[in-house]
């Protein structure tokens, strides 16, 4: 997104018309979201499949394809490093951040059925993607990295799991799911033709991505050039925020509207294709380094990053297990996910001092 709107449009702007953007990017996000969700929520009912398969597949490939295409484009461009602390984090920040505060504002359901599909190929996707990048830190040291065949080897993956994905929605047994919040709601979804559902919630992402890489870049301007906020705190905080941004967003709406499973489809869906889609495209776009050249330690993704993708995959697979045995996430759940993520967060700011 911001090859399509530079930061540099932001620089210099004065403080009145970068809080008037926020404002603007603010009613664009929660306007986006309405048409993304309702337009996610009337496709599944239409279709009859679950909304939470419409939410790990359909709404999560939609929020991580921009994210996939800017890392790309930053690995071709001689910024590969950005790529794999981009998806880590962005792992963190939905499975941390989003989903516990999903836990603690409603009674997530926990449908046994995608929890025992989606929710292995989410935690196997992390731990390989762990294991790829101490396996070659430990073979290579400091000329560690994540060559284009690891790029390859994940987008095949990526296409397997796309496959079996579809496979799997077929099979999903129906029932709640497809209930409707009222008579009034169920009639408005059925009279929606599926293209007019399809171009809603395309209209709808469009405008969330948009309006959120415009919040991020005012608010980074407003930090850095008129309130003097250092540039590590921005960078550990706002930047890495807003790339999950429309993954909040989209969440927070799907609870206010009734469709908590929206919520938890999508994070799986989100977490599994930032490994197989952001790191395996951009790895065979170009190889990502994994250390700084020259480093004689670990640096901060060995350090930092990646055991706290560990802790929270692992913690968020624990509560996966005791969720399927009654149905619902407990909402206490939400507490120590939160803990992890503002822990990770301080930690990047000393870290990175």
């Amino acid at each position: 997104m911001e090859y399509l709107i530079p930061q540099a449009w932001f620089v210099g702007q004065p403080q009145w018309l970068l809080l008037l953007l926020t404002a603007i990017a603010t009613a664009g996000l929660i306007k986006g979201a309405d048409w993304l969700v309702e337009g996610a929520s009337g496709i599944a009912y239409r279709l009859g499949i679950s909304k939470v398969i419409v939410g790990a597949t359909i709404v999560s490939l939609g929020t991580t394809s921009p994210e996939a295409a800017v890392s790309v484009l930053a690995a071709w461009t001689g910024e590969p490093g950005l790529a794999l602390g981009n998806a880590v984090g962005s792992i963190i920040v939905d499975s941390g951040l989003i989903f516990g505060l999903g836990c603690l504002i409603a009674t997530l359901p926990a449908d046994r059925y995608v929890l025992s599909r989606q929710g292995w190929v989410q935690f196997g996707a992390g731990m390989l993607l762990a294991a790829m990048c101490y396996g070659a830190w430990f073979l290579r040291d400091d000329a560690a990295i994540l060559g284009r065949g690891v790029g390859a080897v994940l987008l095949v993956l990526l296409a397997a799991y796309m496959v079996v994905s579809v496979r799997w929605s077929r099979e999903h047994p129906a029932g709640e799911p497809f209930q409707m919040d009222d008579e009034s709601d169920a009639e408005r979804k059925a009279g929606a033709t599926t293209l007019f559902l399809v171009a809603g919630s395309i209209g709808g992402l469009a405008v969330v991505l948009l309006a959120s890489h415009i919040m991020i870049s005012s608010v980074s301007e407003l930090a850095e050039a008129h309130w003097h906020v250092p540039k590590v705190v921005i960078a550990a905080t706002l930047v890495a925020f807003g790339t999950s941004l429309p993954e909040l967003v989209i969440g927070l709406t799907s609870i206010l509207k009734g469709h908590t499973e929206i919520l938890v489809g999508n994070i799986i869906g989100a977490d599994i294709l930032n490994v197989l889609f952001v790191v395996g495209a951009s790895a065979a776009a170009a190889p990502l380094p994994i250390v700084e050249a020259g480093a004689r330690v670990p640096d901060i993704m060995l350090r930092v990053h990646l055991p706290t993708m560990i802790v929270v995959l692992v913690l968020f697979r624990i509560f996966i297990a005791s969720a399927t045995s009654r149905g619902h996430f407990r909402r206490w759940y939400g507490v120590p996910l939160l803990v992890i993520y503002v822990t990770y967060t301080v930690l990047q700011f000393v870290v990175s001092r």
